[in-house]
């Protein structure tokens, strides 16, 4: 496994939540979504498998809708649990991104 995949591997669930905390999407929408901010190489394959688990969790739930061209959709939005456990990843990942950036960028121990 490439280092950048183990490194998005353990962000990908709280880009996930803050994208459906902007608004209801369906799988296909979510993986657009991901690309346009530049994760590229996350495959569908790799989402639908999450979103099951994210489901699964009480993080997300979805819900059937009509689409305007073929089958319905199903469209995640977050839970309570989902915000808590998306504020409780900006937490966790604040603490850790402004340390490592300093260490990467040659600054002094505080």
């Amino acid at each position: 496994m490439s280092l950048r995949s183990q490194l998005l591997k353990g962000v990908l669930e709280g880009c996930i939540l803050a994208i459906i905390k902007q608004e209801s999407v369906y799988g296909y929408e979510l993986s657009v979504k991901l690309q346009q901010f530049g994760l590229n190489d996350v495959s569908e394959g790799s989402i639908y498998p999450l979103l099951l688990r994210l489901q699964k969790a009480g993080l997300i739930e979805g819900e059937m809708r009509d689409s305007p061209s073929g089958p319905k959709r199903k469209y995640y939005h977050l839970t309570e649990k989902g915000e808590k456990a998306l504020q409780d990843f900006i937490t966790e990942w604040e603490s850790i991104r402004t340390p490592v950036e300093a260490i990467l960028r040659g600054g002094e121990v505080t």
